[in-house]
């Protein structure tokens, strides 16, 4: 499967629960912290690297590891938080609207970037090796 591909199926999936805490579903938060910290991982391990110094919009790499440096920091507060803390919900609300707003950089700049740079080819095998991580096996 392409890469590029690959992660926006990894994106739908995770407004989908996005959406269920949206609707109230509070309990849903650990499996978004799962699902992050487990597409963060393929990225930072196999998509960025890869790209970083391909493509001509090199920052937008590096500002996509670092929202991924905050994304990290609220799922750590999040998992060491009590879920019935006064500021669980709007601690988990701020990672949602951060990876919303991260998501949407990835899909409109940096994905093109990376698929104008990469032929089909070397994307597919790209997604062959993130599709084979341990990262994706979870």
């Amino acid at each position: 499967m392409d890469a590029i591909v690959m992660l926006r199926e990894d994106h739908a999936a995770v407004k989908k629960l996005f959406t269920r805490f949206d609707k109230g579903e509070t309990s849903v938060v650990p499996t978004i912290c799962d699902e992050l910290d487990r597409h963060a991982a393929i990225e930072e391990t196999y998509f960025y690297p890869e790209v970083k110094d391909v493509i001509p919009g090199r920052d937008l790499v590096l500002e996509s590891i670092e929202e991924h440096h905050v994304v990290h920091m609220l799922i750590g507060e999040l998992r060491a938080m009590d879920p019935g803390a006064e500021t669980y919900r709007a601690k988990a609300t701020v990672l949602i609207e951060n990876v919303k707003h991260h998501i949407e950089e990835e899909e409109s700049e940096l994905f093109p970037a990376v698929r104008e740079a990469f032929g089909r080819k070397d994307l597919q095998e790209l997604g062959q090796r993130m599709s084979g991580s341990p990262e994706a096996a979870r």
